[in-house]
């Protein structure tokens, strides 16, 4: 039997969850591997749908009024391309591929390469360019290198690698002493400017990271665990002391939990300090956050909690494991619902729409019908990870 703490707080995560959207669930976590299963078919679904011939995304849609909203958004772009480079790793698919490929000669159509080699992306509209999107173009073709394999001849590899590390020659030039990033750089030559940001700090460190495990570039290792150490030290830790339910470690929290989880889980000397780092995170993220009783899609917040919830079962640490585990339950079945046609029904969406730019799109509201395609992206990721971890085929719940 539950212990009565442990009921209480079940209790106070399902009122939560009332409040914030009594139309959309009837609180009993309804996710399993088959509702998964079933949500990232829809969902990969609705991004090739939303695919525009030049590798672009439709930003916004609008399904209720079957409208293209106006506006754009360069790292959200990047996004949904490496979206489509993670449901490629899981099930390579030539559809998928088809349309993964089409996004990647998009960025790499407009971007430029600096004297040092260093490569960045001029996107159309932007005064500048976003160094987001240099770190999640380098993650896009990390985890399509890591997954390729067999698809590609000598000469496409030699072309990826040479473009990523284009990319991570980028991102070295713009860290800062501080271990910090630039958030900008200047379209004319590259140059790293602007104030560093949250968000920045931890898409590099995952790229930094995971070129520097994956795909045997040691010459990065130092440079990552560095910038680990000062990112969790001014992200999490000093930014928390300033305000407990930190903007800055809001920014942080999904891109340091994945990183530190590549940390910990790599033959890397210090790695076993990392896990512990990621479980308290995920508390911070559980009880000062409050992610249950937020209003609006907290796909990300999932990016981070399944990563602690796998190293707490490692570690065999099953308090943490049940906690983290019954927020992950409550969570995506309520993220779950308000996709479009998905397989938990919701009051809110009503029956599917007979509209193929719509269907396997995710609110990020339960009430307002706007579609935008990183909402979608990040709660296919989040999907994928809790497939992978939480809901494998075969482990007992």
């Amino acid at each position: 039997m539950m212990p009565v703490r442990a009921r209480t707080a079940a209790a106070a995560a399902a009122a939560a969850l009332l409040a914030a959207c009594p139309c959309d669930t009837d609180l009993v976590p309804q996710v399993d591997r088959a509702a998964l299963d079933a949500s990232l078919r829809l969902g990969t679904r609705y991004l090739l749908a939303n695919q525009k011939p030049d590798g672009r995304f439709t930003y916004e849609y609008d399904w209720r009024a079957r409208r293209e909203l106006p506006g754009d958004n360069q790292v959200r772009q990047a996004g949904a391309m490496w979206g489509l480079a993670l449901i490629f790793a899981d099930e390579p698919s030539p559809e998928v591929e088809r349309a993964l490929r089409r996004s990647i000669a998009l960025f790499e159509g407009l971007s430029r390469v600096a004297p040092d080699g260093a490569r960045y992306v001029v996107y159309p509209g932007d005064a500048s360019g976003k160094m987001g999107t240099i770190a999640i173009f380098a993650l896009t073709l990390i985890d399509y290198l890591r997954a390729g394999g067999a698809t590609f001849d000598a000469g496409e590899r030699a072309q990826y690698e040479q473009v990523l590390d284009g990319l991570l020659r980028q991102l070295v030039r713009a860290r800062r002493p501080d271990g910090h990033f630039a958030g900008s750089y200047r379209h004319a030559d590259g140059a790293p400017v602007g104030d560093p940001n949250p968000y920045v700090d931890g898409e590099a460190l995952l790229a930094l990271v995971k070129a520097a495990k994956f795909l045997g570039r040691d010459d990065l290792r130092p440079i990552a665990l560095s910038t680990a150490r000062a990112g969790y030290w001014d992200n999490v830790v000093v930014a928390r002391a300033l305000h407990p339910d930190s903007d800055t470690t809001k920014g942080y929290y999904q891109w340091g939990s994945m990183a530190f989880f590549e940390i910990a889980t790599a033959d890397w000397p210090g790695a076993d300090r990392w896990p512990w780092r990621v479980i308290e995170m995920a508390y911070w993220m559980i009880d000062v956050h409050h992610t249950l009783r937020r209003t609006r899609n907290t796909a990300y917040a999932y990016e981070g909690l399944i990563h602690a919830w796998e190293l707490a079962r490692r570690l065999g640490d099953r308090d943490a494991q049940r906690k983290i585990g019954r927020v992950i339950g409550y969570g995506l079945s309520k993220l779950t619902a308000w996709q479009v046609g998905g397989p938990i029904p919701s009051r809110c969406i009503g029956p599917p729409p007979d509209d193929p730019r719509a269907l396997g799109g995710v609110q990020n509201h339960a009430r307002e019908p706007v579609l935008r395609i990183d909402v979608t992206q990040h709660q296919m990721a989040a999907v994928l990870l809790a497939r992978r971890y939480v809901y494998p085929p075969g482990r007992p719940r």
